[in-house]
């Protein structure tokens, strides 16, 4: 999350239940936060127990697919709207309507009808060859469901941001291939969703608190890839998905901090007490996130003292030079040359992408640009819609208080089995063996009263090593499309509610 947090205390081991509010006591952000997550939790888990991995509402089962052959076109998926669950998290399928403009009168389509959620997908042929009984709610012939505009698209989903100029993001051409949901969330400032901010506090104050949002992604996996028998049965595909899904949320990396006295510390005696091995000025929750994922030979990773949450909105590109909205409140969370920064957008977020990160070479204060080493890559930061921005990274150019060695792409280099000096005492260690994912990340509050990091450690106080805190992914498998007459397998699974009315069971009981 990227958040300007104090630190992240929920620890679901601990078994708390809830948080207590003390009269007269300093409220924190990190009780309420504790608090939304035990919460959450609570639900989640419930939620999981009753439907199990992942299903969806007899009657409302979203994320129906179905497959629209492109013919002259790339092809498409209809993703139709409902709801689902995987591992208790909650996804809405429904497509929002455009609104109808004061003063115009409402229009209506036979396709306003809500899609019949729960109709097997396992029945259906091609797009546009449904029957009265199999039609989506319409009864005025075939259709065609990916130019319906009541449902998604896989081309059109709201946070895949698929390109179909990008032979990577095309559905395959070679068939049989599964469709399957992958869920995980993201943190939201007002620096993407301007919404967010309540402008009666002014454009010279800080934006108040983040939001978290759930991302749902229609992904497709060749049969290849997916390792399934020939000619499977939807209990074979599934089985098959699983041990997949099992392999790519498997913990594949760890890492631990701790703080050492650095050389040179009594330089300035006066900065910090003189026994303290963290030597910083002030509490800080430093950030550590894989920047191009792999093994130690090809990862990189960066990292931040204030959890990579300053952040500039882009008003505007050319060439190098980058026109911000502003340059920051203070020395402390401003641009500087020097620094490094990530060019980002909501596309690029939700892909989970990684671009080069750009130093800052010279930095307009009266126009509020800055001009950076190079321009930014094609693709992002370039249309508003998606509100760009610049993410600030505190590692620097080498020469800084680090000892981390640099990648060609701006991060640092992944070094395994030694300690990594990053400033003021905090070192990082990357466990041998580990095969990285991009976006993983470990948060590790430092604190000037102590003198030292919040890491557990072992009886003989040695860091242990801990998997990253996220992103933690969750997978569910859909739909098995096949082409020709059966076009599609349905894989979701349903649930009905568990109430009945009270009658029923009185003469089940013999009451």
């Amino acid at each position: 999350m990227h958040a300007d947090l104090s630190r992240l205390t929920f620890r679901p081991a601990k078994h708390y239940s809830g948080v207590l509010a003390q009269q007269g006591r300093v409220q924190l952000d990190a009780d309420v936060n504790e608090q939304t997550a035990i919460t959450q939790h609570q639900a989640r888990t419930l939620a999981a127990d009753l439907i199990g991995q992942h299903g969806g509402p007899h009657g409302a089962t979203g994320f129906r697919i179905d497959y629209c052959p492109g013919e002259n076109k790339l092809d498409n998926l209809a993703v139709h709207g409902g709801r689902y669950y995987v591992d208790g998290i909650l996804c809405d399928a429904d497509r929002p309507s455009a609104g109808t403009p004061a003063g115009q009168e409402p229009t209506t389509t036979p396709h306003d009808a809500p899609a019949a959620a729960d109709t097997p997908a396992g029945s259906r042929r091609a797009a546009g060859a449904a029957d009265a009984s199999d039609s989506d709610g319409d009864t005025g012939g075939e259709q065609q469901p990916c130019t319906d505009g009541t449902v998604w698209t896989y081309w059109d989903q709201p946070d895949a941001y698929r390109d179909p100029e990008k032979p990577a993001d095309r559905l395959p051409a070679q068939f049989p291939y599964l469709v399957y949901l992958k869920v995980w969330e993201r943190t939201v400032t007002a620096a993407e969703d301007p919404e967010i901010r309540e402008v009666a506090l002014g454009a010279a104050l800080p934006d108040t608190a983040a939001r978290i949002k759930t991302v749902w992604q229609v992904l497709p996996l060749s049969g290849t890839d997916l390792g399934a028998p020939a000619n499977p049965t939807a209990d074979q595909v599934r089985k098959a998905f699983r041990t997949w899904s099992d392999a790519q949320r498997a913990t594949a990396a760890t890492a631990a901090f701790r703080t050492e006295r650095p050389e040179r510390s009594d330089d300035d005696p006066c900065l910090t007490r003189p026994d303290h091995r963290y030597r910083g000025p002030e509490n800080q929750l430093y950030r550590v996130e894989i920047h191009t994922g792999g093994t130690a030979e090809a990862a990189t990773f960066k990292w931040s003292r204030e959890n990579g949450s300053v952040v500039f909105p882009v008003a505007a590109l050319d060439g190098t030079w980058v026109e911000l909205a502003t340059l920051g409140s203070d020395d402390k969370l401003d641009l500087g040359a020097g620094d490094r920064v990530e060019l980002a957008d909501s596309a690029y977020t939700s892909r989970g992408e990684s671009a080069d990160l750009l130093r800052v070479e010279e930095v307009d204060l009266p126009g509020r640009r800055v001009r950076l080493s190079a321009e930014p890559g094609p693709g992002t930061g370039r249309l508003p819609g998606l509100h760009p921005f610049l993410r600030r990274w505190d590692h620097r150019a080498p020469g800084g208080r680090g000892t981390a060695k640099h990648h060609r792409n701006g991060a640092l280099k992944v070094v395994e089995g030694t300690w990594i000096d990053l400033e003021d005492g905090i070192q990082l260690w990357f466990e041998p063996g580990g095969r990285y994912r991009a976006g993983d990340y470990w948060a590790v509050p430092a604190r000037t009263a102590t003198g030292t990091v919040e890491w557990p450690v072992a009886a003989d106080s040695r860091p242990l090593l801990q998997p990253p805190a996220g992103v933690d992914a969750h997978y569910a498998p859909l739909a098995w499309v096949v082409g020709g007459e059966r076009a599609v397998t349905d894989l979701r699974y349903t649930f009905r509610p568990l109430a009945v009315p009270v009658e029923s069971v009185g003469s089940a009981s013999g009451e």
